[in-house]
């Protein structure tokens, strides 16, 4: 496909680095790359004070404002322009602007601004946000993908072996702005798990999270002590791909919308641990997948069901790559 002199094949994945917000724009980028063969491009950007606070789209002149530990943000544009949470709309619009046109800027999640100034938002659905160039997700943009899957299934299959099955996956998350993971509560999923381990004589996989906390980790290592199980706690490779990649079941705390989501691309069953009140965005997230048979809540039993993966990264790149390679 031609490009113009100042765009390069390339897929930019351009973020403020927080980790949720990178990896789905990485996660998105490498979807569209498993179909264009274009190399993927990471960048971290800082916006500084006062800007940050503000709307992006009020921001004069972001790529000569940005911070000075930023990535370089400059031609030949990329092909492609993934950009994901609301602080890196700001460089999309330049962007966009600079390459007349010609890069097309997707944006992830809700940018709190006119979907206009994009040529795709993706928001999750749950958010509301409607328009010509808005492709609403069921879940969370994710960079689980069945490469990386396979690749762990193979890293961690000896670790896991020794384990009665059915494998009990488990990931653990903690407490958010709404929610409060105190070490009572993880007392009580604790010994729910132990009793769908005991119960199905199957084992526990789990890995927590830094929100999980050292507190709430030590609990829960008390309340499962009695049943085969395998407890990551910072040492060693993170098995967390490998539990998505190989558990019979999956168990995930509900205040995730991402872990949540990344579960649901395996189509495994899926129970969610609802530890406190949700959020009105987050309800109507877990609401949804249950009404469309994706999850249930775990009471500490155990169920197999069948549903079709939730899969909205590849079918998002799908959209990216036919409007992008149909000449515009």
């Amino acid at each position: 496909m031609p490009t113009h002199p100042d765009i390069v094949n390339e897929i930019w994945a351009v973020t403020t680095g927080e980790a949720g917000m990178a990896n789905q724009a990485r996660g998105l980028a490498e979807a569209v790359a498993e179909s264009t063969g274009w190399p993927v491009v990471q960048k971290t950007i800082g916006i500084p004070r006062p800007w940050r606070w503000l709307p992006m789209h009020w921001m004069p002149r972001p790529l000569d404002r940005l911070s000075p530990d930023s990535d370089p943000l400059v031609p030949p544009w990329p092909r492609v322009l993934i950009t994901c949470g609301r602080r890196s709309a700001a460089a999309s619009i330049a962007i966009r602007k600079a390459s007349a046109g010609r890069c097309f800027t997707v944006h992830v999640q809700d940018p709190l601004i006119p979907p206009r100034y994009f040529d795709l938002v993706v928001p999750p659905r749950h958010d509301g946000l409607r328009g010509p160039n808005v492709l609403p997700t069921r879940g969370a943009i994710h960079h689980v993908t069945q490469a990386k899957l396979d690749q762990a299934a193979g890293q961690f299959r000896n670790q896991f072996e020794a384990l009665p099955r059915p494998w009990i996956g488990v990931l653990l998350g903690g407490s958010n702005r709404t929610m409060t993971l105190t070490p009572e509560k993880t007392r009580q999923i604790g010994e729910q798990l132990a009793i769908a381990a005991h119960n199905s004589g199957g084992s526990l996989l789990i890995t927590p999270s830094r929100r999980t906390g050292e507190a709430n980790t030590r609990v829960l290592a008390e309340a499962i002590r009695h049943v085969p199980h395998q407890l990551w706690q910072g040492e060693g490779p993170n098995p967390y791909f490998g539990i998505l990649a190989l558990a019979d079941y999956l168990v995930v705390s509900g205040d995730s919308a991402s872990m949540v989501s990344e579960a649901a691309s395996t189509g495994r069953p899926l129970y969610v641990i609802d530890f406190g009140r949700y959020s009105k965005r987050l309800a109507r997230f877990h609401r949804e997948l249950r009404e469309e048979g994706v999850t249930r809540a775990f009471d500490g039993s155990l169920e197999h069901w069948e549903y079709e993966p939730v899969d909205d990264t590849r079918e998002v790149a799908a959209v990216i790559c036919e409007r992008v390679t149909d000449e515009r």
